[in-house]
């Protein structure tokens, strides 16, 4: 794993190193992990495929054992049944997705989860498990299930936000409603008004102080935490093409 300096630049959200280079257009190439995926017309960093992971000083949980740290949180599936965390990422250095939403009653969350599930042939024709997890009972969790509509045998609740704080996802009053990150939905207005086409505010969880917290997205290599982005605010989302691209250039095992 290549080493960095320290310093106040580093962006603690991911564990792969961004340089400062231009976006430019990828030529058309496939991907041996995503048969299916093109990176044309996709606008990433040119120094993406040279890039090595790395350990931000600035995280704010120990990315070495996170997943010991993680094994026993329990959370909900959709359909009401408790189950540990380390029962969910695969096994056997299988690569598993984790988008933690901010809670199931946020429209920029249904529109995240209309996201995933588009993405999802892509995973599973790459053996990659998805696992999206929001805050908010099991019967809130069934809601966005039903009206979205969304998978459930991939969907989870955690009412009591444990994962999120083992995972030192931020929350707060100003983050959730001031955050500049949050612009970014702006560009997105299409394809969140075709997300929320069903939404209902009923998904809200019934502890409102679960509105504040924000949400991340992570890529389990077995128990190696191998990504990490942590939503700056509202909306901010990982980029899911990144997501594609870091899955792809993981050796396969």
């Amino acid at each position: 794993m290549a080493s960095v300096t320290a310093t106040a630049t580093i962006t603690p959200t991911l564990l792969y190193q961004k340089t400062q280079t231009p976006s430019i257009q990828l030529q058309s190439a496939p991907c041996s992990r995503f048969p299916h995926f093109s990176a044309q017309s996709q606008s990433i960093s040119a120094a993406r495929s040279s890039r090595s992971p790395i350990v931000p000083r600035a995280a704010s949980f120990d990315t070495a054992n996170i997943a010991d740290a993680l094994a026993e949180v329990s959370i909900f599936t959709a359909s009401g049944q408790a189950v540990l965390f380390r029962d969910l990422l695969g096994q056997n250095e299988e690569i598993a997705v984790v988008s933690l939403l901010r809670h199931f009653g946020c429209p920029c969350c249904w529109e995240l989860a209309s996201a995933l599930k588009e993405a999802k042939a892509k995973f599973d024709s790459a053996n990659v498990k998805l696992i999206a997890i929001g805050v908010g009972g099991p019967e809130k969790a069934q809601i966005l299930a039903e009206r979205l509509p969304f998978p459930m045998d991939c969907l989870y609740a955690d009412p009591e936000r444990k994962a999120y704080d083992v995972l030192g996802l931020y929350y707060g009053f100003g983050r959730t409603f001031f955050n500049p990150a949050s612009a970014k939905v702006l560009s997105r207005f299409e394809s969140l008004k075709e997300a929320v086409k069903n939404y209902t505010i009923d998904a809200t969880p019934d502890e409102r102080s679960g509105v504040l917290q924000q949400g991340g997205m992570f890529v389990f290599k077995g128990n190696k935490l191998i990504y990490a982005h942590k939503d700056e605010g509202t909306g901010d989302h990982a980029p899911l093409d990144e997501i594609f691209d870091i899955c792809c250039r993981v050796p396969v095992t």
